[in-house]
């Protein structure tokens, strides 16, 4: 049986898709690395990117987790030795220095805010040993937020429907043309095209601070505490349109909640001027620059509306 021919114009939209996904592997393919690691729990492994020619690549926290030996091995398969500059639980990124003479190939790292839903992505990785492999799709969707391994949301997520597979972490997922928009980091088990990276944007800051200081800086209250819904007609007489806020569960003593008096039972409706609808909205807000910075704090006590005045300090670990 004879296939039918496409018509010219579907033919065109074809070779056009190809060329824009072998355009982005050419361009991107010889930045992606296969990362091994050894440590105390055995073997393991995943891929990386490398983004600066003198050898620093990004992976994900969770392919480097406990490692004692790294090993990297480029596209071509050179295999290079590697240590850990540092990693970020909360956003599930790790920067690694591959020791080598010669410069290596480096991709460029994308602005992901400039991503629109249904363009092209072509993620690029080592899924489940197989080196260089190549998968597309299109950006399924932006700003997702995802729990991460630090108990942290991580923010801003890209979701893609191009495959990813265990050992895809840490490797890219590039544009049409070949830059990094994200690091591929997670899948949803038993689901099909739910594909998660984080975002360049967010990986070009963690990138910086990892560099810099072998760590990220976050801003921290010292105290635990859960969503907790608003009751109404405290919400009507503060005149807030927010539903929910955060129940304080504990402070830590000495710590900067306790030093402003906030205490346990407290609900939390607002810091700085932003409203805290639960604890991913109150960890968004403490970001590094918020360390020894002032902010007032709207809080319930007993159905009571006060306003203190806390100093974050610095988050450990």
């Amino acid at each position: 049986m004879l296939d039918t021919p496409l018509p010219p114009d579907d033919v065109s939209l074809l070779d056009a898709y190809s060329r824009a996904v072998t355009t982005a592997v050419e361009r991107a393919g010889p930045a992606v690395l296969h990362v091994a690691v050894r440590g105390r729990r055995g073997a393991g492994g995943g891929s990386g990117v490398t983004v600066s020619p003198d050898g620093l690549v990004l992976t994900n926290a969770h392919v480097v987790a406990g490692a004692e030996e790294i090993l990297v091995t480029t596209a071509e398969g050179r295999p290079l030795p590697a240590r850990l500059l540092g990693q970020d639980a909360d956003t599930d990124l790790a920067l690694l220095r591959a020791e080598n003479g010669a410069a290596l190939p480096a991709a460029t790292l994308g602005d992901s805010a400039a991503l629109r839903v249904g363009q092209l992505a072509v993620a690029i990785g080592n899924p489940l040993g197989f080196s260089s492999t190549v998968t597309a799709g299109v950006i399924s969707a932006l700003g997702r937020s995802l729990a991460g391994r630090g108990g942290r949301p991580i923010e801003d997520l890209v979701q893609t429907d191009a495959a990813l597979n265990p050992g895809n972490s840490g490797g890219a997922l590039v544009d049409s043309a070949g830059r990094v928009i994200g690091i591929n980091t997670a899948i949803i088990a038993g689901a099909q095209g739910l594909c998660f990276a984080v975002a360049s944007n967010t990986a070009q800051l963690v990138l910086g601070q990892l560099a810099r200081f072998g760590r990220v800086r976050r801003a921290a209250l010292g105290l635990t505490g859960q969503r907790e819904a608003v009751p109404r007609r405290f919400a009507r007489a503060l005149g807030v349109a927010q539903e929910s806020g955060v129940l304080v569960a504990a402070v830590q003593r000495g710590g900067p909640a306790d030093r402003a008096g906030i205490a346990p039972g407290d609900l939390v409706l607002e810091i700085g001027g932003v409203a805290v609808t639960g604890v991913d909205a109150l960890l968004r807000w403490l970001t590094g620059d918020r360390v020894g910075e002032t902010a007032e704090v709207l809080l319930l006590r007993r159905g009571d509306p006060r306003r203190v005045r806390v100093v974050p300090g610095e988050r450990e670990g």
